[in-house]
C-alpha cells in the first residue's frame, strides 16, 4: 500500500485510509509514514501574509506554550505542521493543539501513527483569499472531526470561534461572553485587545515570554530600588549613631574636665 501521490512529484501527499492503515504491519506503518513530507507542495501552501500574520501566530504559540508548559501537562502545540489526516488531503494550521500526548519535535503528524486527531486549531488571517479560513476550512476541519477552531481575522479586528457538537457534524458558532470565545479544551478565554489576540484565564491575560521577561525584569528593578533604599537608610541610620556616639565622647570627655 502507498500513499497518494501528487502527479509529477515523489513525496506522498496524503496518508492511507484507516482501513488501509490498519491493514498494515509495523514496518510497512513505518515505512509509510517515512515517507510522508513533513512539507506542503507550491500548489497546496498558502502564500505568505507578511510580518502581521507571522507575529500573531508565534506570539499565540509562545503564550500557549508557556502557559501548559508551566501546568506541567503532557501538550503538543506547533505552528504550519504538516498534517495527514486518514485518506485526506494534507494541510498545515498556523497553530494547531494536541492534549495528553508526548510533546516531543516532531517534523509532521500522522493520525495514524499517533493515534489522535488534533483537539484545537487556530488559522490567522491577514491578506489573500479569506474564504479558505473562513468557510473552506470551517467545513473540512469538522468534516475531520477536530473539536475547536477559531479563525482570528487580524486585517479585520475579528474572532471567531467553533466547537463541533458531541454528535458530530457541522460546527457551531461559539458565542462570546463579555467579548471573550471561551474554549473548553483549552479551558482558557480568546479575546483581543486592539489589534492583537490574547489568552485569559478567568480575567488574567496568559502572557508572552517577552511580557515574562519585562515583568521579571520589572520586579527585579523594583527590588533593586528597595534594596538600594534600604542600603542608604542603613547609610543614614548608622551616619546618626556615629554622630551620637561622638556627642557622647565629647559631653563625657567634658564632665572629666570639668571635674578635674
Amino acid at each position: 500500500m502507498n500513499p497518494t501521490h501528487d502527479p509529477g512529484r515523489h513525496e506522498p501527499t496524503r496518508a492511507p485510509t484507516q482501513a488501509e492503515w490498519d491493514a498494515l504491519s509495523p514496518d510497512a506503518r513505518r515505512r509509510v509514514v517515512d515517507a510522508l513530507s513533513p512539507s506542503l507542495g507550491e500548489h497546496e501552501a498558502a502564500p505568505p501574509e507578511g510580518d502581521l500574520h507571522f507575529a500573531a501566530k508565534v506570539a499565540a504559540l509562545d503564550a500557549l506554550r508557556g502557559f501548559f508548559g508551566r501546568e506541567g501537562r503532557g501538550v503538543y502545540i506547533a505552528s504550519e505542521l504538516a498534517v495527514y489526516y486518514p485518506g485526506a488531503r494534507r494541510f498545515a494550521p498556523d497553530l494547531l493543539v494536541v492534549f495528553d500526548v508526548d510533546p516531543h519535535p516532531r517534523t509532521k503528524w500522522v493520525v495514524s501513527a499517533e493515534g489522535k486527531g488534533l483537539d484545537f486549531v487556530l488559522e490567522v488571517h491577514f491578506g489573500g483569499d479569506r474564504r479558505k479560513d473562513a468557510e473552506e476550512n470551517v467545513r473540512f476541519y469538522a468534516e475531520l472531526g477536530i473539536p475547536e477552531y477559531f479563525v482570528f481575522d487580524r486585517a479585520r479586528g475579528r474572532l471567531r470561534g467553533y466547537v463541533l457538537p458531541a454528535a458530530g457534524g457541522a460546527y457551531v458558532p461559539i458565542l462570546p461572553q463579555a467579548g471573550r470565545y471561551p474554549s473548553a479544551i483549552l479551558g482558557l478565554d480568546l479575546g483581543l485587545e486592539g489589534d492583537r489576540l490574547r489568552f485569559f484565564k478567568a480575567n488574567a491575560p496568559i502572557l508572552e515570554s517577552t511580557e515574562w521577561v519585562e515583568r521579571m525584569g520589572a520586579m527585579l528593578e523594583a527590588t533593586q530600588r528597595r534594596a538600594e533604599d534600604e542600603a542608604r537608610r542603613a547609610e543614614d541610620e548608622a551616619r546618626r549613631v556615629a554622630e551620637l556616639e561622638a556627642r557622647l565622647a565629647e559631653a563625657l570627655a567634658e564632665i572629666e574636665r570639668l571635674k578635674r
